[in-house]
This record gives C-alpha cells, structure tokens and sequence, in this order.
C-alpha cells in the first residue's frame, strides 16, 4: 500500500512538474530579481531617490502637486509616497490628459522634478507584471496563481518521495555526492536542495497564493479571525458632490492631520481613490518597526480634506495583521537583508528544479527505452 501510495504521488510529482515548469521557471527568475528591487532600482536611478543636497525646508506637497498639474499637464493625483528620511526625495503617480500614468520624483526642498518616466514601462513594474501575470492581465494571474499551487503540491510530494525508507539512508539523503556521474549528482542536487529550502519556498508558495486568490486569503482570515468576513479597507466618502472649496493645502493639510493622528515617526502614503465612491486612504508606517509593512490607516474626505476614521495598526483584526505580512514574507524582506539572501538563494534554486527535474525523467526514459 505504501508502495503504491508513493509511486501515485510520483506520478503526480513528475507530470504536474513537467507541466507547470515553464511557469515556475519564469515566476522563480522574476522572483529572484524582485528580492532585491529597492537596491537594484536605487542603485540604477538615484534620482528617483536621493535629493542632491538636503534643504533646510520642504515646500508643501501642493506646491508639488501644482508644478505637475501646470508643467506636466497631470489631470489627476493618484498616489503621493513621502518619507522620512531627510536624503528622500518625494514620489507622486499620476494621469495625464490621455489617462496614462506618470511616475515622478520631486525634490522637496526645491519642487524642481528630478525625474519622470512613464509608470508602465518602469523596469520593476514589467518584471511584477511578468511575475504575476505574464502580461496577460487576469488570464495570466490565474495560470501563475494555479502554477502556484501546483508548485506547492510539488514541494509537499518532494518530500515524501525524498524520506528515506531506512532512517541508515538519511545521511545520504542529506548530501551530494558531487564525485558520481552526472546523473546521480543532478538526481541529489534536485532532491537534497530542495529538502533543504522546503521550508522557504513552501512559504514562498503559500504567500504567493494570497495575491492570486481570494478563496485562500478568505482561509488565513477565517483561521486568523473565525470569519471570511474581512474588515473593508475602504470608506464611502461622506461628501457625494464637489463643493469647489478654495484650498491651498489640500494635500498638506492630509498630510499634516495624519502625522499628528499617529504621533510616530514613519513613511506617509496618500492614495486617491480610483473610483467616485469612495475616500483618500493615508497610510503611515512604523519606520522604527524591525518588520517591515506595519502601517496605521487613516481616511479622509477627497472633496473638504477632512478627517472622516482613524485605524491605528493595533486595532487591525489578526487576519489583517498577517495579510500585512504575505508581502515581506513572500519577497523575504521581513527581517531585511539576511532573509533577504535566503529569499534570493531559494529563489534561484527554484528556477533549477524543472531543469534538473526534466533531465531525471529523460534519464529515466531513456533507461527504459534501452531496456527495451
């Protein structure tokens, strides 16, 4: 029974891998790269960045925003990141006339736009898009999600077929003979590694399965919260009509009201809502936090700047608080730069499984064809 259990699961290991292998080398590569997207992209476009020189005051956000909308013909404000750091320059995504985004970065000290570039041919956006989606849009979300899942199965039943009949044989199972033929190195190095970073990229896998599918984000919140019922992250905005009040700090005085709301220091987010319904979300990092993406929440009128709810981070259900975890934990940046390593590493392993997992069943065809 056992016997036939295992070659079942053999079975499914190999034809499922062999399907799925293209996919979970393109999503494993991507991945690799998008480890280390901060320090790729500071590395490569500084001005979008680090200021010049560090002022003594920062103009208002407005007076940014302004430059864009008379300068750049921006229609729309879609996203303003701001930081702490005083080197940071502030970054501002928005539409122009023909409804395309733009993404720029401003100095704040001075407003001069240091540089722009649409936001659909940024590097790492494409290379996400490739890595989520295959360019595909929502079709390719569901083939990378469902590869996902697959791939899961993967490392699971890898396991199983690599323990060990007799616990004597663990030792072998443990290393590489890198001294035998090709074949045997190629069978450990795709067994013996992939014991080692089971772990990992399990997690990898697991938290990836949150950005492509609701059903499992709906199973860590009924785990996390008893209830599939997930507090909304949006709302409804108060005010139904634009009144035309004359203001000269929307933004700043966003900005100003959410800084004192949560009276620490971190990074500011201002999202505009995409749709006519609803309110400008604020967030606002804990940049003191050793984990990465705990931020409070605040909601303002889009019409008066008003505030309309406040969500500090230690109110947030247990689900949310995980949710805000599937990012660091997938990308590995949750304990910055080590895990960051481990994440890279385990990622470029990965990409070698359906390589070396193609080149077992080869060889075993090919012993079969010569047996017959």
């Amino acid at each position: 029974m056992k016997k036939g259990f295992k070659k079942n699961i053999g079975f499914l290991h190999l034809w499922l891998g062999l399907g799925s292998g293209l996919i979970v080398f393109i999503a494993a590569l991507t991945g690799s790269i998008l480890v280390f997207e901060k320090e790729i992209d500071k590395a490569i476009n500084p001005e979008y960045y680090n200021v010049t020189t560090i002022g003594t005051t920062k103009k208002t956000i407005d007076y940014c925003t302004d430059i864009l909308q008379k300068q750049y013909s921006i229609k729309k404000i879609t996203r303003i990141y701001t930081y702490n750091d005083p080197a940071r320059t502030m970054q501002i995504l928005g539409k122009d006339a023909d409804k395309k985004a733009q993404f720029f970065s401003i100095d704040p000290y001075t407003g001069k736009v240091l540089a722009t570039t649409p936001q659909e041919s940024r590097f790492f956006v494409v290379v996400l898009s490739i890595h989520r989606q295959l360019l595909m849009g929502d079709f390719g979300e569901i083939i990378t999600g469902s590869s996902c899942l697959i791939f899961a199965f993967i490392l699971i039943s890898g396991i199983v077929l690599w323990w060990p009949k007799k616990m004597k044989n663990l030792k072998q199972r443990l290393t590489v003979k890198w001294s035998a033929s090709f074949k045997r190195v190629n069978w450990d190095f795709h067994s013996t590694f992939g014991f080692y970073s089971f772990f990992i990229l399990l997690l990898i896998s697991l938290t990836g399965l949150s950005f492509a599918f609701s059903w499992f984000q709906d199973g860590v919140y009924f785990l996390a919260d008893g209830t599939t019922k997930k507090p909304s992250a949006k709302v409804e905005n108060p005010t139904k009509t634009d009144p035309k009040l004359n203001h000269t700090a929307f933004y700043q005085s966003i900005y100003n009201t959410a800084d004192s709301i949560f009276p620490y220091k971190g990074n500011i987010q201002i999202r505009m809502p995409i749709d006519t319904i609803n309110s400008i979300l604020v967030l606002k990092e804990y940049s003191e936090k050793t984990i990465p993406n705990q931020s409070s929440a605040a909601y303002f009128d889009k019409y008066t700047a008003k505030e309309i709810e406040a969500r500090p981070y230690e109110s947030f259900s247990n689900g949310d608080k995980i949710r805000r975890l599937n990012y660091p934990v997938h990308t590995g940046s949750i304990y910055g730069l080590p895990t960051k390593i481990i994440a890279f590493l385990v990622s470029l392993f990965a990409l070698t499984l359906p390589i070396t997992g193609l080149l077992i069943w080869l060889g075993k065809k090919k012993k079969q064809k010569s047996k017959s």
